[in-house]
């Protein structure tokens, strides 16, 4: 990974299958040490407090989904972009359910098949991701390409 990624060591960091890294990590708890990220990804039900880098804000109630599934898709892929050169993370208050629904189907984005994104979320993130059953069927049935045309 360039100079200006996240080391992949660091905690709530994710390899997707293209290599990039990405960051997973709840907002309630304190930021953690090391750079700061480049660009961000709030899936919160309110706007988040402001940060000193690019971010998106994803409306998102605790243990929901996405309020626009176009919007979601829309900020997964400029994150996916940006993640190539530029530090990107992904956050929900506590950094599982949200987070993980967020990083499966970024990783479905970065080639992932559906039926197997949770189970790779789990494997590289947080085994407790993606939450709900609501969440897991979210996920599954995510198609890129549905949602673009939106």
């Amino acid at each position: 990974m360039t100079e200006a990624g996240w080391q992949p060591s660091a905690p709530g960091v994710m390899r997707l299958p293209s290599g990039r890294l990405v960051r997973g990590r709840g907002l309630r708890n304190p930021l953690p040490d090391g750079p700061e990220p480049q660009f961000g990804v709030y899936l919160v039900g309110a706007p988040p407090e402001p940060v000193p880098w690019d971010s998106r804000w994803v409306r998102c109630r605790d243990f929901w989904l996405p309020a626009d599934r176009a919007d979601f898709a829309a900020a997964l892929r400029e994150a996916l972009d940006r993640a190539g050169t530029q530090r990107v993370e992904l956050a929900c208050g506590g950094g599982f359910g949200r987070t993980g629904t967020g990083l499966s189907c970024l990783a479905i984005l970065d080639g992932v098949p559906p039926a197997q994104a949770v189970a790779y979320v789990r494997a590289h993130y947080l085994p407790q991701a993606v939450e709900t059953p609501w969440q897991r069927r979210f996920v599954a049935r995510f198609d890129p390409a549905a949602q673009h045309r939106r």
